[in-house]
């Protein structure tokens, strides 16, 4: 059997991606790209902006 790609556009921050999308935190419905459930999740704990980016930078070095 074979994989199936699908290729999403995350409504948030308009990026193409094909992982598995987050659930959005703002309302438990939308789902949108790892990235942005990343920061959503960050902000939530209080982390600002800045080192949200940081963060997100080393998990995609990390992650390839």
């Amino acid at each position: 059997m074979k994989d199936i790609i699908e290729e999403r556009t995350c409504p948030i921050c308009g990026q193409i991606y094909s992982e598995r999308p987050a659930v959005s935190r703002e309302d438990s419905i939308t789902l949108i790209c790892p990235d942005c459930g990343t920061r959503q999740a960050l902000a939530s704990l209080g982390v600002d902006n800045e080192e949200q980016e940081a963060i997100i930078n080393i998990i995609h070095e990390k992650a390839f």
